[in-house]
């Protein structure tokens, strides 16, 4: 048998199994994301930057603060994104999904006719011209108070906030013009010759997927169409505007769809090859990495470490032990998923916990459909009371990060408090997630030893349970962790300006659009694959519901308390910068 031979037979594993072609997808798309992005900056990108840094150092050296030159400066690197590049535009429309709509006009969350979109444009014309008129008597005004401060040497105190009041309020009238540009300048679209494209690309990648480990990419084909319509319809629903104003999100709506089939008419059987639940969400996870960026925890510094790596786990092991030996809950992998589901990132870190402990698809679904329950409300009850209790804007940021499962949930609740809340509540959210490939280890290696454990060979070699731990490893975890690592190393080599442009605002922007539909599939079919008569045997005495109640009641309370230990009395110096 020749090398070339053996080396086949040695490495086939690696087209045979769902966790590495997760990975090998994610590669290809993260491939083609950086020659997207990277080979095709914006016009004159490194000038546009060099000029506006050299503008905003003399003008921070010149006053106390932040002037008309600083601020238009920053606005024009600002303008600078990745995703407006021509071929970025081009390809990134493709993974538009389905727009806002309200009852009277359901069609336009598909297709909007140049027609339409010209009376919609007319409609906003002239409040976009007042609010242009508005502005330009706004800066007009912030130009004479700023002189004003510049005449006295920007020394009279009264003089320089005069002049920061005045650039404000221009600030927060070009804001506004911004806003009414954006609806004067409304374009026609046809989502449908977007999706169907999208749609044949998808089945293709994913169906080579399923040849090579030994499935039929035939019947995988016929029926993806079926599951990627239930995807579109839950963006769909949830873009009405009912729905977005109660934060109920597109995730929650392909669940409800999936169920509404298989548990009326049941799914059809031909549609079942196309239902991969954790195919598409590892695939989707895998390129979650690429958008977790490690530096980006120095963002929130040492509080968001002390908040998500010191809190998560205590709450993953109380909550679980809370689960085995006061609820005495029968399953420990459903004990386990729902607590992985709870303490650290939600939906994400349940598929990694349950690939770790081979929890059932089952247990997999309940944890995902109690997560996504409460999500729901913490998202909004949550910024209420934080607004009540007059939080810090910080503060509150790191609790709804540290607390709300989804990342979603959690920009829109922190966005609720707004902007410093909500870039806080990101980042700690993001941090949180790192923790998803250690806690996967972790629990691998704990059902390997402790649980799963055969008592005839209590003498296990180290070597066999290292074996046993790797093999209950979830390998797309791999992906995920590779893809930050890459990431923040291209980040770091940039520079923050060049990065912010080409990674913040393009291959982060481009992957997560498509995440979207990833995750809308795998939710698609986690309901398309469940029957609640099977689920119910898991609800005994309302145990899962207990549990997540009590263990997130145990999060929220000391999320709050790390929080406000660390943003508020160990470094309030990182809190006063937060907030400038």
């Amino acid at each position: 048998m020749s090398n070339s031979t053996n080396l086949k037979s040695k490495y086939s594993f690696l087209l045979k199994f769902e966790d590495y072609w997760a990975i090998w997808l994610g590669a290809i798309i993260l491939i083609l994301s950086m020659f997207l992005f990277f080979a095709n900056p914006p016009a004159n990108m490194d000038k546009i930057i060099a000029d506006s840094n050299a503008t905003m150092q003399a003008e921070a050296e010149k006053a106390p603060f932040k002037t008309i030159a600083w601020l238009e400066a920053s606005d024009a690197k600002a303008a600078l994104k990745g995703t407006s590049a021509s071929l970025a535009k081009s390809v990134s429309k493709y993974f538009t999904v389905p727009g806002s709509w309200s009852s009277d006009n359901p069609l336009k969350s598909f297709f909007l006719s140049e027609s339409d979109a010209k009376a919609k444009s007319a409609a906003s014309a002239e409040k976009y011209e007042k609010a242009k008129v508005a502005t330009t008597e706004a800066k007009a005004t912030a130009v004479q108070a700023e002189q004003a401060a510049s005449a006295a040497s920007f020394q009279d105190a009264d003089l320089n906030k005069e002049a920061k009041t005045k650039i404000a309020a221009w600030q927060k009238a070009k804001a506004d013009a911004e806003k009414a540009k954006s609806a004067a300048e409304t374009k026609p679209y046809n989502h449908i010759t977007t999706m169907i494209p999208l749609m044949i690309v998808l089945a293709l990648l994913f169906g080579i997927g399923k040849h090579f480990m030994g499935e039929s990419a035939g019947k995988f084909l016929v029926a993806f169409p079926a599951v990627f319509i239930v995807a579109a319809l839950s963006f769909f629903i949830g873009g009405h505007e009912f729905a977005k104003a109660w934060g109920l999100e597109y995730v929650m709506w392909a669940i409800i769809l999936g169920f509404l089939v298989s548990n009326t008419i049941g799914t059809p059987k031909w549609i079942m090859p196309a239902v991969q639940t954790e195919y598409y969400i590892k695939t989707g996870l895998v390129l979650l990495g690429a958008t977790i960026l490690i530096n980006k925890m120095m963002i929130i510094g040492i509080p968001g470490v002390f908040v998500t790596w010191i809190v998560t786990p205590v709450v993953l092991i109380t909550t679980f032990w809370f689960g085995q030996k006061i609820l005495k809950i029968e399953s420990p992998t459903l004990n386990m998923v729902i607590s992985a589901d709870m303490s650290v990132s939600g939906v994400s870190a349940a598929i990694s916990a349950a690939a770790a402990c081979r929890a059932k698809k089952e247990e997999l679904t309940l944890a995902v459909g109690i997560s996504i329950t409460f999500t729901a409300i913490m998202m909004v009850v949550m910024p209420l009371m934080i607004k009540a209790l007059g939080l810090n804007p910080v503060l509150g940021g790191a609790w709804i990060g540290g607390t709300v499962d989804s990342t979603g949930a959690v920009v829109a609740a922190g966005e609720i408090l707004g902007p410093v809340a909500r870039d806080v509540a990101a980042t700690i959210k993001m941090i949180q997630n790192i923790m998803i490939g250690l806690m996967a280890f972790c629990i691998a290696a704990y059902w390997a030893l402790k649980v799963d454990v055969d008592k005839s060979k209590a003498d296990l070699k180290v070597s066999s349970a290292m074996r046993e731990i790797w093999n209950r490893f979830p390998k797309f975890v791999l992906g995920f962790l590779g893809a930050s690592i890459v990431f923040t190393l291209i980040y770091a080599g940039m520079g923050s300006d060049s990065s912010k442009v080409l990674i913040d605002n393009g291959t982060s922007s481009f992957l997560g659009s498509l995440q979207k539909w990833f995750f809308a599939l795998a939710f698609a079919s986690i309901g398309l694959s469940t029957n609640f008569r099977e689920l119910s045997k898991y609800f005994k005495g309302g145990k899962p519901a207990i549990l997540y109640v009590c263990g997130q009641s145990f999060n929220i309370a000391l999320t709050f308390t790390m929080a406000y230990i660390m943003f508020m009395k160990v470094f309030p110096q990182i809190t006063e910068k937060l907030m400038q």
